[in-house]
């Protein structure tokens, strides 16, 4: 298996198990965006949770756009958009896999 699969494996992951929590959440309170910031930062070890994915999505971004350019990287909204709906979990391993998959191309290995 290449490692470009390994990447897309991972973001199947990344979108499911969030999500698995997320859902049944959403069906329970609906689109209520302060319950969802209460919820979240609640106790101490939520909001640490909480704030490590919010500031791991602002260096996600970041490494977007710098890696993006100097591999000339196509579709790069699509890592955002994950990680906007999703999270860091979801974004991540499809740029990640993009990025393998320039490089593959690059060095000859399809």
């Amino acid at each position: 298996m290449r490692l470009r699969h390994a990447y897309l494996y991972l973001c199947v992951l990344g979108v499911l198990l969030p999500y698995s929590q997320f859902l049944p959440w959403l069906a329970e309170n609906g689109l209520d965006l302060p319950r969802f910031v209460s919820d979240l930062f609640t106790t101490r070890i939520g909001g640490f949770f909480g704030l490590d994915v919010l500031i791991s999505a602002v260096v996600l971004f970041v490494f977007i756009v710098a890696e993006g350019r100097r591999t000339a990287a196509d579709n790069l909204w699509l890592p955002v958009v994950a990680t906007l709906a999703c999270g860091v979990s979801a974004g991540f391993p499809p740029f990640l896999y993009m990025r393998q998959r320039k490089l593959d191309r690059q060095q000859g290995a399809l």
